[in-house]
């Protein structure tokens, strides 16, 4: 089988070596029109042409072929994008995220830390205080978190630093959780997402901080001297200045044109890994049982089936199943979310592997677009951005138009902009559910020509105007509301611990 694959891609790939070289030399003869050639190119893929334009060395009047392509450098962009969002993790995130900085002071101290100090953005708190961390059997918290990374953490794998954890290794994170000294407080830097692990032993100290997503690491110290010092910034953004080149139009431009080879290795592993995850949830017990329950009580119909397996996915990963997962935006759940509905869709319609990935394309990059703005943390649920993607993804899958997958999006919006995040925990599933079910409505009603108008609410008459309010009100005018959901929070573990 794998011998005749081969074969039929090695004649796909001389077939299209044939084709640019036969184009190339037309274009670049004097007795042809190449302007006109290039014309009739606009029904093939950008891979082809990008290799016909890289043959002929370079393209005449470059300036009347403006807009003609996707521009290169925005490709590459959101190449890169998916190839640095579309990451493994176990787990959580930021629990694993304090597990991997516990991990790495530990190699820097060089020795077992007989006392950690811990201090957190709010955003960690909250995200962390609800959450199962994987191979501890239903440990939670940050001192938990910390204990696996210095227990059993591999730092050299960032966010899946506690996959090798053995069955001995719970004992001992169990031991060193209840004999060591952890000191716990919020961090007041000002940046959102924020981490500070710093380790004591025999006299000697070293410390990590991670700041603006989960691997970040932009200071490490030994005995109070840097071994890496970066700039920090509070604003998240300006870690990411090229997703400002994140537009809907061009991500389905992108989707339609792009080389699936430069991407299909990040897409195959969301869909095992997610896929497989899903599964797990809805084969056993976790949590809530969210998508269990959603398919006993509402059946197999695929707007529901399409729920369910994303929320079985989160059901699993938030009570501590050991299975990886592929992130976007730094979420597990969000990469469930934008992920799994497109595949049981593409399933459902009987869509081709390659139409699937170039659906992924969508689901993950429109998620993206809309977290970008927002923050990797906030106040507003980020499975409502990923539910906005999933709905892009199989609007697409459907056949729907640039401008049916732009209304699907908006109509998303619409529906479901309310949903808070109060951390990460079991509820998380039925958010994701939620936000699955209103990405699905607003896409049946694009594709019926029914939409929600500019004007109504936070919508304007643009996709993008209508992300932009979104990440205005996520990003800035709930920080107040995200300051009295985690006092809550606090106030909530102080009273159950009492």
């Amino acid at each position: 089988m794998r011998g005749r694959l081969a074969t039929q891609q090695a004649r796909l790939f001389s077939s299209r070596a044939t084709i640019c070289y036969s184009v190339a030399s037309l274009l670049t003869s004097p007795l042809t029109d190449g302007i006109a050639i290039f014309t009739s190119l606009r029904g093939l893929r950008f891979c082809i042409i990008y290799d016909i334009m890289r043959i002929c060395a370079c393209v005449p009047n470059e300036a009347q072929f403006a807009g003609f392509i996707m521009d290169k450098s925005i490709y590459d962009c959101y190449v890169n994008i998916l190839k640095s969002e579309l990451l493994s993790a176990l787990g959580c995130t930021e629990p694993i995220a304090v597990a991997y900085a516990a991990a790495l002071a530990r190699d820097t101290l060089g020795e077992l830390p007989e006392r950690v100090e811990i201090s957190v953005s709010g955003n960690i708190l909250k995200n962390v205080k609800g959450v199962v961390v994987p191979h501890t059997d239903g440990l939670k918290g940050i001192d938990a978190a910390a204990s696996a990374g210095i227990i059993a953490g591999n730092a050299d794998k960032e966010l899946e630093c506690i996959s090798g954890a053995s069955r001995s290794d719970l004992e001992r994170i169990r031991h060193y959780l209840h004999t060591t000294e952890f000191s716990i407080a919020q961090s007041d830097s000002g940046c959102i997402f924020d981490i500070f692990v710093r380790v004591y032993a025999g006299g000697h100290s070293a410390g990590v901080r991670i700041v603006g997503h989960h691997t970040n690491v932009v200071r490490i110290e030994k005995d109070g001297h840097a071994v890496l010092d970066c700039c920090a910034s509070a604003d998240e953004a300006s870690c990411c200045p090229e997703y400002d080149l994140l537009r809907i139009a061009d991500i389905l431009a992108f989707a339609d044109e792009a080389e699936i080879n430069d991407v299909r290795e990040a897409l195959e592993r969301q869909i095992e890994y997610n896929s497989a995850i899903a599964e797990e949830g809805l084969k056993n017990d976790y949590g809530a049982r969210v998508g269990k329950l959603l398919l006993k009580n509402f059946g197999n119909d695929i707007h529901n089936v399409a729920k369910a397996t994303a929320a079985a996915g989160s059901d699993a990963r938030m009570n501590g199943c050991t299975m990886p997962v592929v992130i976007v935006s730094g979420s597990g759940n969000q990469g469930m979310t934008a992920s799994l509905p497109v595949i049981v869709f593409a399933k459902h319609l009987g869509s081709s592997h390659e139409e699937l990935l170039r659906a992924l394309v969508v689901s993950n990059l429109v998620t993206v677009r809309l977290k970008a703005r927002i923050g990797r943390l906030s106040a507003y649920c980020g499975a409502v951005s990923a539910g906005c993607g999933a709905a892009a993804g199989v609007c697409k899958l459907r056949g729907g138009s640039a401008s049916e997958i732009s209304h699907a999006i908006v109509n998303a919006i619409a529906i479901d902009s309310g949903i808070i995040c109060d951390g990460a925990k079991s509820s998380c599933a039925a958010k994701i559910a939620s936000a699955v079910e209103a990405g699905l409505i607003g896409m049946e009603m694009a594709l019926s020509g029914t939409n929600f108008s500019g004007g109504d609410g936070i919508l304007v008459d643009s996709v993008e105007g209508t992300i932009d309010n979104v990440g205005d009100l996520a990003r800035d005018s709930m920080r107040e509301i995200d300051e009295t959901i985690i006092k809550l929070m606090i106030k909530n573990r102080r009273e159950n611990i009492a």
